[in-house]
């Protein structure tokens, strides 16, 4: 079974298989993978080197309103395949690495206690940071070029801080509906 592991428990000292992943999970992630995807397939921008969407506001909010494993997973894949699909290829693992990375510092940072406006909103801008910064790097390398990387940058901070407007708007409304 692909999402199961097998470990052993004190209390039962024979082999146990446990998934890593129970289906309502599974169901979950991949239902909010999808919603990452459109979210950064559809409104595409052209920046140099990529294109500027609202996956990342997505993102956010789901690192703040799912489980930890579940919005890491589908914050990473769903980008990811929007890359794929989008004829980004070059760029799919980058941003496998990049957006897990961005979905568990908003998580740590506000996802894991009822955070303040102020907490939320510095988590959204150091996630928005990352992401900006590890692009800028990742363009300088793959295109041997720091200048072709730096060329990114200011469009990758324009994303940032829109994703982060238009999460922290849509925050109030979400939480208001998960709190039925």
């Amino acid at each position: 079974m692909i999402f199961s592991t097998t470990t052993t428990t004190a209390e039962a000292p024979e082999t146990a298989t446990h998934p890593v992943f129970t289906a309502r999970e599974l169901c979950l992630t991949a239902a909010m993978t999808a919603l990452v995807f459109v979210a950064t397939f559809v409104p595409r921008i052209p920046i140099p080197l990529g294109y500027a969407h609202l996956g990342d506001a997505v993102i956010f909010l789901l690192a703040l309103s799912i489980g930890r494993r579940e919005a890491l997973m589908a914050a990473c894949l769903g980008s990811a395949l929007s890359d794929v699909l989008g004829g980004f290829l070059i760029w799919a693992v980058p941003t496998l690495i990049i957006k897990f990375v961005m979905a568990d510092i908003v998580w740590r940072i506000a996802g894991r206690s009822a955070a303040g406006k102020f907490r939320t909103l510095g988590a959204f801008l150091a996630s928005s940071l990352w992401m900006a910064f590890a692009y800028t790097v990742f363009g300088a390398a793959l295109y041997a070029s720091v200048a072709a990387g730096l060329a990114s940058t200011p469009g990758l901070l324009m994303e940032g801080l829109v994703n982060t407007a238009a999460a922290f708007v849509a925050l109030p409304t979400l939480q208001k509906f998960l709190q039925r």
